[in-house]
């Protein structure tokens, strides 16, 4: 059963949601947060929707938040053994634009692409199908080294969704629906406009008049930014990546996806995994994917530390719906904490024993202990903290943190007994450096 939030929360939530939707003139905007898997609060703030009165099942554009959902259909592609992200964009579709670029830099915006395709501006038109978006750009350049900077391209993920197309052998919207919508329940999310739905709206500058906005077919940039929603499938959605569901996509799969392969050098709190946009907070760091087309903006954040997610949906062309998410789940962090997990007894971990206690770097003291089912090197730096598993005899493989990858093995004397560690080029021992 979800856990609704207090009011003194409820009423710093609709503050910060007046406050965007005032300021940044959002015709009407539809928000809530999530716990425990459901909608705990939601609420609506203007109601110049084109029609319908704004709730949570009337349906807006998303943009790029469709771009999370293509990556996980390329993920599920990858543990179904049909490619490997390491593949090349032409390995999989042959003769194509930029079809050297690997397919795991096309997820993180690393493959150098241009941000858009020429011509007009394709959000706001009917688009080709795929073959004439191919000729449209395949005298492109490049406009970054690949594998370096992290630079944000909408091509990039129409390229990928063809990969899934053809992959699968069927139209990526088909992929979508079947292998991510409906697993999910999510049933009022789709390829165009179903009713009820928002009318997109941009502000006039000076008059502070609507004027309606295109509602595009995009054709074949459609993985980049096509689909509509409501904030209760979006909330759905947030489950997911709260609690994975194995028949959609393995629970390691979705860990790798979170995983921060790139950002920009002047914004390194901010930075972007595969298909997921990553932000850090002091002791947290959320996930997820804002959106925006013309007449629209969206944006879903997951705070796993506190178990909670937020969504926001909007008409309007520009503003701050895609950032008031991060407000909404900094605010239920700071008043509604969640507790520590109770504590419970480690069962026994093989050959962990005489491993155990305190070690020394030099005069820097570490701890090994046992943490969570797994061996875990601990010591005032976070950044030199790691967990390992069994690999064999006396050596252990690390997970995470500085050692990933790295092997901890332990020395033995002629008696038999450990009398020091290696782990890379670190020697630890019982004592520091005599003196």
């Amino acid at each position: 059963m979800s856990r609704s939030v207090r009011s003194d929360t409820a009423d710093r939530l609709e503050h910060a949601v007046a406050r965007v939707q005032s300021t940044s003139r959002q015709p009407s905007l539809v928000v809530g947060v999530v716990r425990d898997g459901e909608l705990a609060w939601a609420t609506t703030r203007g109601t110049a929707t084109g029609g319908p009165e704004p709730g949570t099942d009337l349906q807006y554009r998303i943009g790029s938040i469709t771009k999370s959902v293509t990556a996980l259909t390329l993920l599920q592609c990858r543990d179904d053994g049909l490619v490997d992200l390491a593949d090349s964009l032409g390995s999989v579709l042959g003769d194509v634009p930029f079809g050297e670029a690997p397919l795991r830099q096309l997820l993180s915006h690393t493959a150098g692409l241009p941000a858009e395709p020429a011509g007009p501006w394709w959000e706001r038109r009917d688009g080709e199908d795929f073959p004439g978006l191919a000729e449209l750009v395949r005298d492109h350049d490049r406009v970054l080294p690949p594998g370096g900077l992290h630079h944000y391209s909408n091509l990039g993920f129409a390229l990928v969704g063809q990969a899934v197309a053809h992959l699968r052998g069927q139209p990526w919207f088909d992929v979508v629906r079947e292998r991510v919508l409906e697993p999910l329940g999510m049933g009022r999310t789709s390829y165009a406009p179903v009713h009820p739905h928002a009318q997109g709206y941009s502000v006039h500058p000076w008059a502070r008049t609507l004027d309606p906005e295109p509602h595009t077919d995009t054709g074949a940039m459609a993985p980049a930014g096509q689909l509509w929603s409501t904030l209760g499938d979006l909330a759905r959605f947030a489950r997911f990546w709260l609690q994975p569901d194995e028949a959609v996509l393995r629970a390691g799969s979705v860990a790798e996806m979170r995983v921060p392969l790139a950002a920009q050098p002047d914004r390194l709190e901010a930075s972007y995994g595969l298909g997921l946009a990553l932000v850090g907070h002091p002791g947290r760091t959320l996930f997820g994917h804002g959106g925006s087309m013309p007449g629209f903006l969206a944006g879903v954040a997951v705070d796993p530390q506190q178990g909670t997610a937020a969504a926001a949906l909007s008409n309007g062309t520009a503003g701050d719906t895609p950032g008031l998410v991060l407000t909404l789940l900094d605010i239920v962090a700071e008043l509604e904490p969640e507790p520590p997990p109770p504590w419970r007894p480690e069962r026994p971990l093989a050959g962990a024993g005489e491993l155990l206690g305190p070690w020394f770097w030099g005069d820097t003291p570490y701890t090994l202990v046992v943490r969570d089912g797994q061996l875990a090197l601990e010591t005032s730096n976070p950044g030199r903290c790691s967990r390992f598993v069994p690999a064999g005899g006396d050596r252990w493989h690390g997970l995470d943190g500085y050692f990933t990858a790295e092997t901890l093995a332990a020395v033995r004397g002629p008696d038999g007994r450990v009398l020091s560690l290696e782990l890379a080029s670190y020697e630890l021992t019982r004592t520091p450096y005599p003196h």
